[in-house]
């Protein structure tokens, strides 16, 4: 999948792999028609950290931290959409700031075409 065209819990994903979460792995709940996926943490002995719990591409606190450490730029671009820039090399747009650094940060780490589990796209 482009990294450009991330969203949802495929953004989350790529953004937590870069991160440093591993091994995403559907986990048993009391709903089992409802999907539930984790992925461990960096500090394993927190154990796993169910997805929606480390973050979504409407969560400032997930990736704002991001944008500021890495000095990501974002600005407005053509009126509708948002431009991000990393390193002066990385380009990506979103419909949000927030998407598009993400899916910036994403294609500076992991390239501009990457492998989504298959769990994500079912």
């Amino acid at each position: 999948m482009k990294t450009n065209e991330l969203t949802g819990d495929a953004l989350v994903w790529a953004v937590a792999t870069c991160e440093g979460y591993t091994d995403l792995h559907k986990i048993e709940k009391r709903w089992p028609h409802e999907p539930h996926l984790a992925m461990m943490p960096p500090r394993r002995e927190y154990g796993a950290v169910e997805l929606w719990e480390i973050g979504s591409e409407h969560d400032w606190a997930f990736g704002g931290p991001i944008i500021e450490r890495e000095r990501i730029e974002v600005r407005p671009y053509d009126g509708i959409k948002w431009i991000a820039t990393y390193n002066l090399t990385n380009h990506t747009v979103g419909k949000t700031p927030l998407i598009a650094a993400m899916r910036c940060f994403v294609a500076s780490k992991l390239g501009d075409d990457i492998e989504i589990p298959k769990e994500l796209t079912c």
